[in-house]
């Protein structure tokens, strides 16, 4: 396989409800969200045109709005620069991590119902930013979990991107901060530690490289360095 390249894209600032996991919230794009998904776009045009990058014209998204609406007006900026079709393919493996049958509450009401539940014990008390708690109801996922089921994801699609797209060797995934750090961390890109030290940029390109021995690394776009105030999530 010849080089091919992973463009990662965090969604924009969005309605984030206070106090609650990102996970499944459905809210949309602030207007400063939009703005940067609209520069993305032309971030993007630039990037491929100075690399010399074929971008498959199918872009993936998770089904999240922010992430959905992040990739159309990156669609739209990027089109309007370049000439080049884009079109928004929406995937449920790029989520953020699931929360479950828990989504949408807030930390202290999850908190509430687990010591509700006497089938549960209390959560660690940094469970939201522990990579490897798994909330014990139906749906949810841990971190990691989330993090391998994205890297698969990227995995497969560039393993078919000649299949899919004859010419292509570069392929954009729109999702979710968390979850495309800890898929970094499972294609060997990030140690563990970097995990919790590192964040993504909303609407800012990220991106992998892989090879034909199938290994994986950074090649360009910043991550964000973490406040230590911050938590370790989207």
């Amino acid at each position: 396989m010849t080089t091919r390249y992973a463009i990662l894209l965090r969604h924009g600032d969005y309605r984030q409800k206070p106090e609650t996991p990102s996970a499944l919230q459905p809210h949309g794009l602030t207007d400063a969200g939009k703005a940067q998904a609209l520069e993305a776009g032309n971030a993007l045009a630039r990037l491929a045109e100075d690399e010399g990058w074929q971008i498959a014209p199918e872009v993936f998204s998770s089904r999240q709005q922010r992430a959905w609406q992040t990739a159309a007006l990156m669609c739209q900026s990027f089109s309007e620069a370049t000439g080049l079709p884009l079109a928004v393919s929406e995937h449920e493996a790029l989520a953020e991590r699931s929360v479950g049958a828990l989504a949408n509450l807030t930390v202290a009401e999850i908190e509430q119902v687990l010591a509700d539940d006497p089938r549960h014990a209390p959560p660690p008390g940094d469970w939201k930013s522990d990579s490897h708690y798994r909330l014990p109801v139906q749906g949810a996922e841990s971190l990691m979990e989330a993090g391998e089921r994205v890297a698969a994801f990227v995995k497969e699609q560039l393993g078919r991107l000649d299949e899919r797209h004859p010419g292509a060797n570069a392929q954009i995934f729109v999702g979710h901060g968390a979850a495309m750090r800890h898929a970094a961390h499972h294609l060997g890109v990030l140690v563990f530690e970097e995990i919790r030290q590192l964040s993504m940029h909303h609407a800012r390109p990220l991106v992998l490289k892989t090879g034909a021995d199938g290994s994986w690394s950074h090649h360009c776009g910043a991550w964000k360095q973490r406040r230590i105030s911050e938590t370790a999530v989207d």
